[in-house]
């Protein structure tokens, strides 16, 4: 299964959701977990060193792009989670990422970012699930009705006094919101103190649960 999460404006909390996914997958699934970071934060989010080796743009830019080389770029992010990080070149287009993922046998969750053309609209076309994560507001909720693809569904990042909520975006959109994520402080400090993958927020694992 992989496993695609992406949003339409920066700041969205896209990181944050991916990263804790494939932490919570990695502790339930058979297999464990795989992290693909296309948008290049989520080992700052996880606690972890900035990564200075090659990754999936290297792997992508390389003559021989096949399953087994694309792991050898893998790092441990946690106990059952496998991290693949961005590297150092730009991303060519992810058809070629998707055919080997699919060989994988643990669940893959991919950090796509915000939506451009290219290399991120082939990682949401060609996931099993794609989900949009969103902030309540009128401009991201505008972008997303316009975006030239839809999300399998929405988490949505629910914040104190909006005027939108669950059933304004799942009239506009047209799909379900799959798990409404809390304005929580803790996940904040969590995130600050690179503790995310050891101390995972009980609000957001019960949060993210019903989209995983």
């Amino acid at each position: 299964m992989i496993i695609t999460c992406w949003s339409v404006k920066g700041g969205s909390g896209t990181t944050v959701v991916a990263a804790s996914l494939a932490l919570l997958l990695g502790r339930r699934s058979e297999f464990g977990s795989l992290l693909v970071d296309l948008a290049g934060d989520a080992p700052a989010v996880l606690g972890m060193a900035e990564p200075h080796g090659h990754g999936v743009g290297d792997w992508l830019d390389a003559p021989q792009s096949d399953y087994d080389s694309l792991l050898q770029h893998e790092i441990a992010a946690a106990p059952h989670v496998g991290l693949l990080p961005v590297g150092t070149r730009s991303l060519a287009p992810g058809n070629t990422l998707m055919t080997a993922l699919a060989l994988e046998q643990r669940t893959v969750v991919i950090d796509a970012g915000v939506l451009a053309p290219g290399p991120s609209l082939d990682v949401i076309a060609g996931a099993t699930t794609s989900l949009l994560v969103l902030r309540p507001c009128y401009l991201a909720l505008r972008r997303a009705a316009l975006a030239p693809i839809r999300p399998s569904g929405v988490v949505l990042m629910q914040e104190p006094g909006r005027a939108l909520g669950r059933k304004d975006v799942e009239a506009v959109l047209g799909v379900p919101v799959l798990s409404e994520v809390l304005s929580d402080p803790n996940v904040a400090r969590a995130v600050d103190a690179g503790l995310l993958a050891g101390r995972l927020p009980r609000g957001l694992a019960r949060s993210l649960r019903t989209a995983a």
